[in-house]
């Protein structure tokens, strides 16, 4: 395995890292280009003011909201692959299809994976894509909508 290679699956291990203990000055840090590629959704967040205004939703009904790491990987591509357990707490108000689910205390773990695209000769992070099923959570919430 190559220094370029073992430098961004640790930039990738620390990135996941940063996000659990929402260090966002960090996060941002591991990016040469805050963006994230919603797969589940289709929503693309562009741009360090998009992405931390993406940090601040994402927590506000999961504010424990962390992540398992089962398997990473570097691809040929310049790309690093992360199976991964999503996990969290329904602590706060939920906004979905404009409604608002109040918290319910429920944990929910689900399964995810993500890339991570780096640029050819680089090892800051220039893409996130997570790949989900977009009801996984609701459905081990047992929220319905």
């Amino acid at each position: 395995m190559s220094d370029l290679t073992k430098r961004r699956i640790q930039t990738v291990k620390d990135h996941m890292a940063l996000e659990i203990a929402e260090d966002w000055d960090g996060v941002i840090a591991t990016f040469q280009h805050p963006r994230y590629e919603m797969y589940g959704t289709g929503t693309v967040i562009d741009g360090e003011a998009a992405v931390r205004k993406y940090f601040t939703r994402s927590r506000t009904p999961f504010p424990d909201q962390g992540n398992e790491i089962i398997s990473i990987a570097a691809g040929d591509a310049n790309t690093v692959h992360v199976e991964f357990w999503l996990t969290g707490t329904h602590l706060g108000p939920l906004k979905l299809a404009g409604e608002v689910i109040e918290a319910t205390g429920k944990k929910f773990r689900v399964r995810m994976a993500a890339t991570f695209e780096f640029p050819v000769d680089g090892d800051k992070i220039i893409c996130e894509r997570p790949y989900f099923d977009t009801n996984g959570v609701l459905r081990a919430l047992n929220i319905e909508i």
